[in-house]
């Protein structure tokens, strides 16, 4: 006989409450894993309608883009690719006006030592203009020419000046007056632009001044010791209208730049704007 003592067999109510312990684990993990499954696929519904959302806040955005372009064209009298052209023209001239300045700075010191200082100038707020506007882009600045404000020699408020032949166009298509440009000879006989006449008397390009008769009326007005970019202002005309003479670029003999006279005034024979 055996010494070892039998196991003693498991009871029927043991082994119930053991597999319904186990149904009931079992049961919970089928719960839990249900759960997650549906919470998964709940966030990834919650992100499409996000990306969607997106989407389309972004293709509105562009639209609205669009539309602002061309409003902005519609109001300047040109059409979107003409408009980015001149932003173009506009960009470069103001990365060659930066280069110029950089360019002046580094030769001043080179000569006479550290030089500090604030160089200011013409700045040109352009946003980047684009005939194909792609649906990621959110926001786009509208196109804007900033155009120097100035006194004129009879210490009158003058309209928007242009610097520069691009400035110019802009300024024609506001339409507020009319605009001649003239490259005067010094030496010569007065030239004709719109409805007086334009003789150069003198010029000193390295300090940038000039002499010019203006012929007007019957009479000669001297516009003695100017600046270039400086509104020389007279009146003429029935109406006493107010003209203005600028002087953009001189050279040793001759001079360029516009005539700006108000819309309206009658140039008969006398010639058109150019």
């Amino acid at each position: 006989m055996s010494d070892v003592p039998e196991k003693e067999p498991i009871s029927p109510i043991a082994r119930n409450i053991v597999l319904a312990l186990a149904g009931i684990y079992i049961l919970a993990s089928l719960v839990f894993i249900v759960l997650a499954f549906s919470r998964i696929d709940d966030l990834q519904k919650k992100q499409a309608a996000t990306a969607q959302e997106m989407a389309r806040k972004i293709d509105d955005s562009a639209n609205e883009n669009r539309a602002s372009i061309t409003a902005l064209a519609q109001k300047m009298g040109v059409t979107r690719q003409e408009l980015a052209k001149k932003a173009e023209a506009l960009q470069r001239e103001q990365k060659e006006m930066a280069s110029r300045v950089a360019a002046g700075e580094e030769q001043t010191k080179q000569q006479f030592g550290t030089v500090s200082g604030e160089v200011t100038g013409v700045k040109t707020d352009v946003g980047k203009v684009k005939d194909d506007v792609t649906a990621t882009q959110s926001d786009l600045a509208a196109t804007k020419a900033k155009l120097e404000q100035a006194v004129g020699d009879l210490n009158k408020q003058s309209e928007a000046i242009a610097t520069t032949h691009d400035e110019l166009e802009i300024l024609k298509h506001k339409g507020d007056r009319n605009y001649f440009e003239f490259t005067l000879t010094k030496g010569k006989e007065p030239t004709h632009v719109a409805t007086v006449g334009l003789q150069l008397k003198s010029v000193d390009a390295k300090k940038s001044k000039f002499t010019l008769y203006v012929m007007a009326d019957d009479k000669r007005i001297e516009k003695k010791d100017k600046s270039i970019n400086e509104p020389l202002q007279f009146y003429t005309g029935r109406d006493h209208n107010l003209y203005e003479v600028v002087v953009n670029t001189l050279d040793k003999n001759t001079a360029t730049g516009y005539l700006s006279i108000p819309k309206g005034v009658s140039l008969g024979m006398q010639g058109q704007p150019n």
